[in-house]
């Protein structure tokens, strides 16, 4: 006591008679103890639910055309399976790039994104082909046709997704490959954005093929050159310690996420 009370520089103990009690300071003192003894009692709970097999947490970030049925179903299936039903998850939507980061300083435990090169402590496996496909509005001079040449958009304006997305960068490398620059005129997160945006006669697009393409009111062309699909994959880290509940929704995307083609 004497050695807390010469570290502190205050007093905390009093006589009172043949007896020791609080002072005023060693009341309020031991107000904040309680509160330190509380929160590691709480995360050493936390740190058991997190270790077991049937508990435990899953913080997942996928890109947008993944957001509507291909990330609600996998989960939903993980969870319907009785030893993963007190599982929790996170969900998280976002670009490959900042995704990327996000992983590699745990921040996410798994990542649905583009291939990304150079990360060679990345795990990437995988588990979709998408199509892409150039979307007009009905009454568009290229909407007689089914399949075109991504040439032929060149006269119109373009509604771009978001440059620092990973299907931006690969629509650009697109139009370059075939040496044509549309003007754009906006850029948009996701499918359901470009699609309205396309609806409302902004000008045509380049889209991956995902469920906002369904109802949507435009049209939608098959590329004929340079015909190209792309891979999504789950992303992890190599050499990570995974808690029960990550390892098992890790192995069950490598048991139930097949290439979709």
């Amino acid at each position: 006591m004497n050695n807390l009370e010469a570290e502190l520089e205050i007093c905390l103990f009093e006589k009172q008679g043949r007896n020791i009690a609080l002072t005023k300071y060693g009341q309020i003192f031991l107000q904040y103890v309680d509160n330190i003894l509380n929160e590691l009692e709480n995360s050493k709970k936390k740190m058991k639910e997190l270790a077991s097999s049937s508990e435990g947490h899953v913080d997942i970030a996928y890109i947008s055309p993944l957001a509507q049925v291909y990330i609600p179903t996998t989960v939903r299936s993980f969870l319907n399976l009785k030893e993963n039903n007190n599982v929790t998850f996170s969900f998280k939507q976002g670009f490959t790039d900042e995704m990327i980061e996000g992983l590699k300083h745990d921040k996410y435990d798994v990542i649905f994104s583009s291939f990304v090169e150079n990360e060679p402590d990345l795990t990437f496996v995988p588990i979709i082909n998408q199509e892409l496909f150039v979307i007009v509005p009905p009454n568009h001079p290229l909407s007689r046709f089914d399949n075109l040449d991504l040439k032929q958009i060149a006269p119109y304006p373009l509604v771009a997704y978001d440059k620092n997305s990973g299907l931006g960068k690969l629509s650009e490398q697109l139009l370059e490959k075939v040496l044509i620059s549309p003007q754009r005129v906006c850029e948009a997160a996701d499918e359901y954005a470009i699609c309205a945006l396309v609806e409302a006669n902004f000008g045509v697009a380049i889209v991956a093929d995902a469920p906002a393409l369904k109802d949507a009111k435009v049209k939608k062309i098959n590329i004929n050159n340079p015909s190209y699909s792309r891979k999504i994959y789950f992303v992890y880290k190599k050499n990570r310690y995974f808690p029960p509940a990550i390892h098992k929704f890790i192995s069950y995307l490598k048991e139930n996420s097949l290439i979709k083609d």
